[in-house]
């Protein structure tokens, strides 16, 4: 098969959770340049409408579905109409996830702590369980999910720790699955991005302006990562090019883990 077919997602199906925005949209974009059918699934009613037409424009093939995941019963809500409504789903992109608290951890409320959890690890749980269950019978699927550079490093300002302890258990269970999984013919790999320019940040960056440049000087490459700059790697992960690797955390980060 010539190089460049092993990218090919023609015929296929794709789920991206948090996908109207940032690095989401990225990749759900990539996936369709290749070929792939577009579900993207978020919280934001009017996001998704923005990102279903943007991509519609593009000449991709888009569904949405508002969801929001930081809920289990909602995330067992969109499992029932993806399973009823659009299968096979084929590819699984666990992108959904988040910290938006700072709250250090002697102060921290068991219920913000399980929010956080359940934003960032339950709701992959679901997913993979329900969504890439279905794989099984098939014998063919991909699942990715997207964790952190702070599944594998604290940050320095960061405080609670709900946020770091999650990814480091979504990067574990990613391994865990892809050990049970591998002999159904599907993967389990997981995406750990450093600092991007998505729009949450941005949004941090509006508020403390000399924090772009504080994070970019602790990069090797001296910047932050444009979010179209994931789009390639989760491709490589969704398609036959990754056939031999499953159970693997890919780092994207500007090198920023090497100081």
């Amino acid at each position: 098969m010539p190089i460049l077919d092993r990218f090919n997602l023609t015929g296929r199906r794709a789920l991206i959770t948090g996908g109207s925005r940032g690095l989401g949209l990225e990749m759900a974009r990539a996936l369709g340049e290749a070929g792939a059918e577009l579900i993207i699934a978020g919280s934001a009613e009017q996001h998704l409408q923005t990102a279903r037409t943007t991509l519609q424009i593009e000449g991709l093939t888009v569904t949405t579905l508002q969801a929001d995941l930081s809920q289990p019963s909602e995330a067992e809500r969109l499992c029932d109409t993806l399973l009823r409504d659009h299968p096979p789903i084929d590819i699984l992109i666990n992108n959904v996830g988040g910290r938006r608290i700072n709250t250090p951890t002697e102060d921290l409320a068991l219920e913000d702590w399980q929010r956080i959890l359940d934003l960032n690890l339950t709701q992959a749980f679901i997913l993979t369980k329900r969504i890439g269950g279905a794989m099984i019978p098939r014998q063919w699927g991909r699942i990715i999910n997207i964790a952190s550079i702070n599944a594998l490093w604290p940050g320095k300002a960061m405080r609670g720790r709900s946020y770091e302890a999650s990814k480091g258990a979504l990067t574990m269970f990613t391994k865990a699955v892809a050990a049970d999984w591998a002999v159904h013919g599907i993967t389990v790999n997981a995406i750990a991005p450093g600092p991007f320019l998505t729009d949450a940040n941005k949004r941090w960056i509006g508020e403390r302006p000399e924090f772009e440049g504080e994070v970019a000087t602790s990069i090797p490459m001296g910047r932050w990562g444009s979010p179209e700059e994931i789009g390639p790697l989760a491709l490589y992960l969704a398609s036959d090019a990754s056939s031999y690797m499953t159970g693997s955390l890919l780092i994207i980060d500007g090198g920023k883990l090497l100081w």
